[in-house]
């Protein structure tokens, strides 16, 4: 078994699980410890619904996910910047953003975008953050998805659950999520430092499930206190931003007025 993430040859593997009747083997890297799954056989199966109806959390994390975004957009100095949800299943968070004033776009090959339509992605634009929020977990080629998150941004945001220590095994942590199949691949800080200096990025992450990965340096404790600050005080980060509920609604009417005419 060679690691999806920098190629190191793994000799055996530390656990195996069962999904969708198959006994799936379970490896981690030695070099930078990455846990990963045998090669999925089975995403046809786990992807039939992209977005998977045990995710109880999708509108809890959204919501949240707004101050995260606000935060970090304040830390950068670009709170008036567009942004892009990489893998942004149906669009709730774009929608949520725009809300409160700020330019997000919205960006997924596999899931429907239900809420944020008219707000696509289409690659032309200038961006300040892009943002893979639950998604690292699931790719299959992290190396090549962060080749393309670059290419958007220089500035990358992510949310993924760290492995705890010891590694479980598969049956003692619900972040593998056996029953749907579709968490292939999980990080150590370890994992995360490794792709940020292939890319000539730096690196901070609070230590649990958000990490950032930015060309400039920013302070870690900085960036932690923002976070909290905007979890207690949200009104002071959209200070000077103004909602696009009605003009994005004015600018949609337009649009089909024009197309229907």
């Amino acid at each position: 078994m060679k690691c999806r993430i920098c190629t190191n040859t793994i000799s055996s593997s530390f656990s195996e699980a069962q999904i969708y009747g198959r006994t799936v083997k379970y490896y981690e890297c030695d070099v930078c410890a990455y846990v990963q799954t045998e090669e999925p056989t089975w995403l046809s199966q786990a992807y039939s619904e992209p977005i998977t109806s045990s995710d109880t959390g999708i509108m809890a994390r959204n919501i949240s996910n707004v101050d995260l975004v606000l935060s970090t957009l304040t830390l950068l100095q670009e709170r008036k910047g567009k942004v892009v949800d990489y893998a942004g299943g149906h669009g709730f968070l774009v929608r949520l953003l725009r809300d409160k004033g700020v330019e997000a776009l919205w960006a997924d090959l596999y899931s429907k975008n239900l809420v944020a339509r008219h707000f696509e992605y289409k690659g032309e634009e200038q961006i300040s953050l892009v943002m893979a929020f639950e998604a690292f977990e699931h790719f299959l080629n992290p190396g090549e998805e962060m080749s393309k998150l670059v290419k958007i941004s220089s500035n990358i945001l992510l949310t993924t659950t760290l492995l705890p220590r010891p590694t479980p095994l598969p049956v003692d942590w619900w972040y593998y999520g056996l029953e749907h199949g579709q968490h292939i691949g999980f990080y150590r800080i370890d994992t995360l430092k490794y792709l940020a200096n292939k890319f000539g990025l730096n690196f901070l992450s609070d230590g649990v499930s958000a990490h950032l990965f930015t060309k400039e340096k920013h302070n870690l404790y900085t960036w932690k206190l923002l976070r909290r600050t905007a979890r207690w005080f949200p009104m002071l980060f959209s200070g000077g931003l103004s909602s696009k509920t009605i003009s994005d609604h004015l600018l949609i009417e337009d649009y089909i007025k024009n197309k229907t005419s």
